[in-house]
This record gives structure tokens, C-alpha cells and sequence, in this order.
């Protein structure tokens, strides 16, 4: 019973601690393993992949290791405004601040976790591996000491993540209804003076 309890607390921190705006994205907000801590020092890098010119779609590739989110190249159309090139601009750097910041985070995640896990386990007197060389491992219990503490010292970080995010996506709405109006308003007129050219549409 107390395993399904702390178990059950951890999925509510871990709700908590993923903003809802993660998980309507297009990848996965998992946390990743304590292997990637190694690489914290290590500059935060997207895929250097990139679709070829010719490309008439927005690409998006594989999760990314770090961050876990999967990077997003927007297309370039012809002839693009300077509303939309606006538009396209922020949200590709929204994809690269959103990119930064999980990945950082994940991986002060993961180091923590690590340098907790060997903490408690040499305040038992063990070592990080069994006799049989097989990773030693602490209870759910124990685990959601952890997973609170984290959560907590990093409230406000997220607090402010959360704050920037939504700020950001309505900035992106409000730009993506004025090109779409635009959009709208530009076919009528050309229509309108095809019609007075007497110029058949398309």
C-alpha cells in the first residue's frame, strides 16, 4: 500500500512539475537518464540535420536525447511576408529556448538523483553496486523524498518557465490570426481586381 502511495505522489509531482503546454508539444517531456548527466558541461546542441531547400513542409525530427523533445525546422515560403517571417522567427526560437531549458534541466535532474541515490546508500553503508555488480536501488519511499525536493527547489524556475511559455504562445496566436487575416484580405483583393481586369482566377 505505501509503494502504490508513493508511487501515485510521484506521477502527481511529475504532472505538476511538466507544464500542460509540454505535453500538447510534439515530443515527450520524459526526464532523461542518469547517464546523460555526464554531459552537462557539454554545450546543449539541436540536430545539426536539416531538410533539404527544396522542402514545402515544416520538418520535425527525432527526440531529442537531452531534452527529449523533438526539433522542429519551419518551412520557408515563397514570397513570405515580413507578418509571417516575424511569426516564424519566434516560434523556431521558442523551439530552441524550450529546447535549452529541458535539457538543462534534465540533466541537473539526473546529477542530483545520482548524487542522492549515493548519498543514501553510503549512509547505509553500501556501495552503488551489489557483489554481483548489479546497481543497487532505493525504495519508492525513499525516491519520493527525492523526486518533493526537487520539485520544491525548483518551484519558482518553473514558475517563471511557465510564465515565459505562456506568454510566448500568445504572441504566437495573436500573429498566426493577423496572418491568417492577411492571408484572407490579400485573396479578396486580387480577386476583387482580377475581376476588374476581367482576369479569370485560379
Amino acid at each position: 500500500m505505501a509503494a502504490r502511495t508513493a508511487a501515485a505522489a510521484r506521477r502527481s509531482i511529475w504532472r505538476s512539475f511538466c507544464p500542460f503546454s509540454l505535453r500538447l508539444s510534439a515530443g515527450s517531456s520524459r526526464l532523461c537518464s542518469s547517464k546523460q548527466a555526464t554531459q552537462k558541461d557539454k554545450p546543449v546542441k539541436r540536430s545539426t540535420y536539416r531538410p533539404e531547400p527544396s522542402s514545402t513542409h515544416d520538418w520535425v525530427g527525432p527526440p531529442n536525447p537531452l531534452s527529449n523533445l523533438r526539433p522542429i525546422i519551419y518551412h520557408i515560403p515563397d514570397n513570405e511576408t515580413e507578418l509571417e517571417k516575424r511569426l516564424r522567427n519566434l516560434r523556431q526560437e521558442t523551439e530552441d529556448w524550450n529546447h535549452n531549458f529541458w535539457a538543462k534541466q534534465n540533466i541537473t535532474f539526473s546529477k542530483e538523483k545520482e548524487a542522492f541515490i549515493i548519498s543514501q546508500l553510503k549512509a547505509k553503508g553500501l556501495t552503488l553496486r551489489d557483489e554481483d555488480g548489479r546497481r543497487r536501488s532505493l525504495s519508492s519511499e525513499e525516491m519520493a523524498t527525492f523526486y518533493k525536493n526537487f520539485l520544491d527547489k525548483n518551484r519558482v524556475r518553473h514558475a517563471n518557465y511557465n510564465k515565459e511559455w505562456y506568454r510566448r504562445n500568445f504572441t504566437i496566436t495573436l500573429l498566426m490570426a493577423r496572418v491568417t487575416l492577411n492571408s484572407m484580405w490579400r485573396t479578396v483583393t486580387e480577386r476583387q481586381s482580377s475581376k476588374k481586369n476581367g482576369t479569370p482566377t485560379s
